[in-house]
């Protein structure tokens, strides 16, 4: 995946949808699915230290909700990586971002991800 400005460009409506399913999680009470749309986003958009870091930074925040300290700390680490390392391409691929996998853990990614992946990449 090539880390560019057209990525940025043509992944943001995607995680746009992404974070916005999240948030209608969220208003639901739904947190796993609250969760499981903020780990898509961090699949799609973390070629983008922008997405990147505003992923992990909505990650933070669930675990401030949750009163997970667990969260919120793997989630500042994540934040300092995202902000940090993005640009340098140092990032494991298909990782969920959660502080429930390491951080440096490459990870496959969905059959629903890839595709999307595949359209902005042949964009």
């Amino acid at each position: 995946m090539k880390m560019n400005t057209q990525f940025k460009r043509k992944i943001t409506p995607f995680i746009y949808e992404k974070l916005a399913s999240a948030e209608r999680a969220r208003l639901q009470g739904d947190l796993e699915t609250e969760f499981k749309y903020l780990e898509d986003a961090h699949v799609l958009g973390q070629q983008s230290t922008y997405f990147h870091t505003l992923v992990h930074w909505r990650m933070f925040v669930f675990g401030w909700r949750q009163r997970s300290i667990k969260e919120m700390l793997g989630q500042t680490l994540r934040l300092v990586g995202a902000l940090t390392k993005t640009f340098l391409g140092l990032l494991p691929t298909g990782n969920t971002g959660g502080s429930n996998v390491s951080a440096f853990k490459p990870m496959s990614i969905s059959k629903e991800n890839q595709a999307i992946l595949d359209i902005v990449n042949r964009a």
